[in-house]
């Protein structure tokens, strides 16, 4: 077997490095940044979310990876594609 390029990896990155910033800047929302988003702390909300994200991924790719398996006998000629 060969191991693949995974784009999953790629992304889950992406999604859990951005998550943390958000939850980051979410945290430290000032007065002013609430009173824009109505009472509600949309970055560290947003942040987590693209955490659970991205750590989904990650371990997506972990549990079920990307391979190429080689075969050294033909498929039988009976497989039902005509």
């Amino acid at each position: 077997m060969r191991s693949l390029f995974d784009i999953r990896r790629i992304i889950g990155a992406l999604f859990v490095l951005y998550g943390i910033l958000l939850t980051i800047v979410g945290i430290l929302d000032g007065q002013e940044a609430l009173r824009k988003a109505l009472g509600v702390r949309i970055n560290l909300w947003v942040g987590i979310g693209m955490l659970l994200l991205g750590l989904a991924f990650l371990i997506w790719e972990r549990l079920r990876p990307a391979t190429l398996e080689f075969r050294d006998q033909e498929p039988p000629d009976g497989d039902g594609a005509e």
